[in-house]
């Protein structure tokens, strides 16, 4: 079974439940779901909605594994069973005091074994119907890399490109908010898409991100057009997953056409923190004068010493990414459903390239139906 596939996806196994699909992970009926691994595992990754109850530290989870390797596995077992159940009862004891006899948690650890048992045990015996994750978080990555990179994608991608600058981003947002199904892969990503597109906040580590991508295509309608933007295969750091990224190399594509000057005065306020931190800038460029030739990259330094943003935005545009752009678009055959021009991209302006993308969204959306 596909693992976005909406089927139940859930099966009875006693005090575990496997689940076959996300779609069934998500719709797992429980009050909480509850993750009882270290915290330094539930901030790599964890189920969508859980919360995390440790029943080891980072550091005693350290502790008991460097027992069971150098000394021996009962004395590691005996001393993390006391670690659990003393852990345990401190979160009985505070986090879930308040909880009455009708609450339903489902538990985790990392693969459904002495962790979440024995939670999951203990909060039984307490009279709560508690249930542990079959095969625990691993069964739930399993689920995970299957839709992301094993099953071809069900949904139907179409692509909006344009130049750099062309406000692709911001576009999505306001057909988001009119209804549009759209897959926002940079706010995914925790970046804004270019060599220049980091944000204040760390990234989220791989496979948060496609956590993050799995959740968001499960609220998405296969049957309907999911609008996506024209990505390379790496969004900062985060690599697109196969199954992705296949769909959206022959997916077809809406183009935003904007002229240089309106692209610029976009950027120029986008980017406004990236173009105000001039040592960053030149940490950030100095790498392509392999590829621009030192000339070019002097000349960019020249105009972030003297803070002519706008200059500069524009010789990056012309200079490098413009470049970059049509030497990709030549390795691709795609198939352009609508060009869209923007004459500007104030308000007004996305507002009526907004529309016209929905109006071609909607044509290609009828065509599919027939």
């Amino acid at each position: 079974m596909a693992a976005f596939a909406c089927a139940d996806g859930k099966v009875w196994q006693g005090m575990a439940q496997e689940f076959t699909t996300l779609c069934g992970l998500a719709e797992h009926g429980f009050d909480t779901v509850i993750d009882v691994r270290s915290p330094a595992e539930f901030a790599e990754d964890h189920v969508p909605g859980a919360i995390n109850l440790p029943v080891l530290s980072n550091e005693e989870r350290a502790r008991v594994g460097t027992i069971y390797v150098q000394q021996s596995r009962f004395l590691a077992r005996k001393i993390g069973a006391a670690l659990v159940f003393r852990n345990a009862a401190a979160h009985v004891e505070n986090r879930l005091m308040d909880r009455d006899g009708a609450w339903r948690p489902l538990v985790y650890c990392w693969r459904g074994g002495q962790r979440s048992g024995s939670f999951g045990w203990m909060l039984g015996q307490i009279g709560w119907r508690s249930q542990v994750i079959e095969g625990g978080y691993r069964s739930y990555r399993r689920l995970v890399k299957q839709g992301l990179y094993d099953d071809p994608l069900a949904h139907r991608l179409v692509a909006l490109d344009g130049y750099t600058g062309t406000a692709k981003t911001a576009l999505l947002h306001v057909l988001a908010a009119r209804g549009v199904q759209v897959l926002d892969l940079e706010g995914l990503a925790g970046h804004r898409g270019s060599l220049l597109g980091g944000l204040a906040d760390p990234q989220p580590g791989q496979k948060a991100f496609e956590t993050r991508l799995a959740r968001a295509l499960l609220d998405l309608d296969p049957a309907r057009p999911v609008l996506v933007e024209a990505e390379s295969s790496k969004i900062g750091a985060r690599i697109i997953p196969p199954s992705l990224w296949a769909a959206m190399k022959k997916a077809p594509r809406i183009e935003v056409i904007a002229p240089v000057a309106a692209r610029t005065a976009y950027l120029v306020q986008a980017y406004d923190d990236i173009l105000s931190d001039g040592e960053g800038l030149r940490r950030k460029l100095n790498p392509l004068r392999v590829h621009r030739g030192h000339e070019v990259v002097d000349g960019w330094f020249e105009l972030i010493g003297a803070g002519d943003k706008a200059a500069l935005t524009q010789a990056l545009m012309q200079q490098h990414y413009d470049l970059a752009y049509d030497r990709s678009r030549g390795a691709h055959d795609v198939t352009i459903l609508a060009r869209i021009s923007a004459v500007t991209l104030d308000d007004k302006g996305l507002d009526s390239a907004a529309t016209g993308i929905a109006t071609a969204l909607e044509a290609y959306g009828a065509s599919l139906a027939e």
